[in-house]
């Protein structure tokens, strides 16, 4: 992933409300890691506003930068390698395939995570997921104020025994994905970026949904016209938005996204 310049790279960090590391560290990959989960939402809205996912450097800024918007795994997670990038990270694109409900594998390339500095899994782009990236370099559980996390090696038998090498990565005891360790670049996950934005079976297609971390520890989401609270502690609040302008006000209030349109989902839900 090439590094952005360093016009780029400071307007990336205003975005993010952050400032520029004196140097690359952990902790400051940490800080940078948890700034964008709160100040730039996973959001899938391109697909339900007829906008194409286009997966370069530039456009990807162009968006979470210049536009204020949010995106995908794809979108999210590229853009904050190539901001990494430029800070002196060394960053590789790692492809995954996400576990359903019920324990089968996703397509390929259905999830974009990155390896940091050859240590750090950091993924920005996962909705609810870990607040602060996992290392790599330990075994055991890792606690974060998402739940209790694990990195190991995947079972051979999913991939037919091959033994690649295979990273999995669980919850709380329950597989969330399956990383491949052979780094990658941003084009390739363009088949994968394509089969959600268009395919009935991705749960993306399915209807619109924005969502971010708050300072507080919770997080705040929109699915649909339905505005949902979720407190550190768990406890959760909706409350349905009855008309268009309540929708987009609600975009604006809590997500900094303004929209002359709202999205119609793709493919309804049932």
């Amino acid at each position: 992933m090439e590094p952005l310049d360093d016009v780029r790279t400071d307007a990336y960090l205003r975005r993010l409300g952050a400032v520029r590391p004196a140097r690359p560290t952990g902790d400051s990959l940490r800080e940078l890691h948890l700034s964008h989960l709160r100040t730039v939402p996973f959001e899938n809205l391109s697909i339900h506003l007829g906008e194409d996912l286009v997966l370069t450097r530039d456009a990807v800024f162009d968006k979470i930068v210049t536009a204020g918007r949010g995106g995908i795994c794809y979108e999210l997670n590229g853009g904050f390698a190539a901001l990494l990038g430029a800070l002196g990270h060394r960053v590789e694109l790692l492809q995954g395939r996400v576990y359903g409900k019920d324990g089968a594998l996703g397509v390929p390339y259905d999830h974009l995570a990155l390896r940091v500095d050859g240590r750090w899994l950091a993924d920005v782009g996962f909705g609810d997921h870990t607040a602060h990236p996992l290392d790599l370099d330990e075994p055991g559980e890792q606690k974060d104020p998402a739940g209790v996390f694990l990195v190991r090696p995947a079972p051979d038998e999913e991939d037919g025994g091959r033994g690649g090498g295979d990273l999995q990565v669980l919850r709380d005891g329950v597989p969330v994905y399956r990383l491949e360790t052979r780094p990658r670049v941003l084009a390739d996950f363009v088949t994968g970026a394509w089969w959600h934005r268009t395919s009935p079976e991705s749960g993306f297609t399915r209807g619109p949904v924005c969502s971010r971390l708050t300072v507080d520890g919770g997080r705040i989401t929109l699915r649909d016209r339905t505005l949902i609270a979720t407190s550190a502690d768990g406890d959760r609040t909706e409350e349905e938005l009855a008309t268009d302008e309540e929708v987009r006000a609600a975009y604006r209030a809590e997500f900094g996204i303004v929209l002359d349109r709202l999205p119609v989902p793709l493919h309804p839900r049932p």
